[in-house]
């Protein structure tokens, strides 16, 4: 039996709709995309002010460099690197000054936006200078420099070669060519003593060095290694003026070049040296030296007999090139005991370092203990 249906109101209630969902609401959802566009139209206006501003600095430093005599071209100059550096590019740098004149090939100076202090440059080769009538032209496969100063002036200069090769002329003889497998050059303020006397620390390494003009006084044509440690003095003055005013503002005021350590190697002849030099009233490299060879002797030796020698005939030169040998020889190093036989620089096997009589470089010459080298005299720098 069917049962009747009944119409009518239910206790059933409708599902919940939750609640609704307001426009204050919807706009909370775009807040941080808004946020996120204003920065970054901030930065954007900042960095294009900033732009603004250091082209007007570039200008400005242009400007004051050519009412100093010293004319830069920058050609093609553009300034970009948008939006977290800034890159200055050059198609060709360009220096003009009364004694001297260069060009490079392409150059790129980088800075980020957070450390506009900090410089990175790049240069593309060839590199031609021409000063005092000698022209030179080099090359390289990469070169990298950087500076970073501060309020007070810089704080480190660095620059980073490979492959450079190169070619002198206008000199007696010409050309005079040169190679080099990889360069370092480093500087930076001494620590302690910049303020006090304007010192300035040095570093330079020298990897595969080739100069074939010096091949047949050296003994050898095997490539060269150097590396230098030194302490400029009174060298905090430093500028972009011609050299020779330069060099007598550092020789009028004391400058010294303290040299901590030189190493060289060529082939198996092998040099140390450390002591002071600076330049005389003649403008001549003068101080002295402590230096140690090995294998350097039958170099030095007949350097130092041959005016004293030829005096007495043949065999007056050979009598007294065997005596200097001995003398140049005769102060070896010895090693401690349980040493082995090498130099605590060099490496195990090699002959020991002998230790030569003082090198005084004065009056323009070179005197190894109480000889003069015949034939050397030191020119003035400028």
């Amino acid at each position: 039996m069917n049962r009747p249906t009944t119409v009518g109101p239910t206790n059933e209630t409708p599902p919940s709709q939750g609640p609704s969902r307001g426009p204050g609401l919807r706009l909370g959802l775009f807040a941080p995309f808004a946020l996120l566009l204003l920065l970054a139209l901030a930065w954007s206006a900042g960095w294009f002010w900033l732009r603004g501003k250091a082209e007007g600095e570039i200008e400005a430093w242009f400007a004051r460099e050519a009412q100093a005599g010293r004319q830069w071209t920058c050609a093609d100059r553009s300034l970009t690197g948008f939006p977290f550096r800034f890159e200055l590019r050059c198609t060709q740098l360009a220096f003009d000054r009364s004694d001297v004149r260069f060009t490079t090939g392409p150059v790129v100076a980088v800075a980020q936006v957070y450390q506009p202090r900090h410089v990175i440059l790049e240069a593309t080769g060839p590199f031609r200078v021409q000063q005092d009538g000698l022209d030179g032209t080099v090359t390289w496969g990469q070169l990298e420099a950087s500076l970073h100063v501060t309020g007070d002036g810089f704080q480190r200069a660095s620059l980073v070669t490979d492959g450079l090769k190169g070619t002198v002329t206008g000199a007696d003889p010409s050309p005079i060519d040169f190679t080099v497998g990889h360069l370092e050059l480093h500087a930076r303020p001494t620590p302690g003593r910049f303020a006090t006397d304007g010192a300035v620390d040095l570093s330079a390494r020298v990897l595969r060095a080739g100069l074939p003009l010096l091949d047949p006084v050296l003994g050898g044509p095997e490539p060269a290694d150097i590396a230098l440690d030194a302490t400029a003095t009174r060298a905090a003055g430093f500028r972009t003026r011609p050299l020779a005013q330069e060099l007598e503002r550092w020789r009028e005021a004391g400058g010294t070049v303290e040299i901590a350590s030189l190493a060289a190697e060529k082939g198996s002849r092998r040099l140390r040296a450390q002591g002071v030099l600076a330049l005389d009233d003649q403008h001549r490299p003068t101080g002295q030296l402590d230096v140690r060879t090995a294998g350097l002797e039958q170099v030095i030796a007949p350097l130092i007999s041959e005016q004293l020698g030829a005096r007495l005939g043949g065999d007056g030169a050979a009598l007294i090139g065997n005596i200097v040998g001995q003398f140049l020889g005769g102060r070896r190093k010895e090693p401690a005991p349980g040493q082995d036989a090498h130099d605590p620089q060099g490496r195990p096997g090699e002959p020991p370092m002998k230790v030569l009589p003082t090198v005084r470089l004065t009056g323009g010459r070179v005197v190894v203990g109480p000889f003069a080298v015949p034939n050397v005299r030191l020119q003035p720098l400028y």
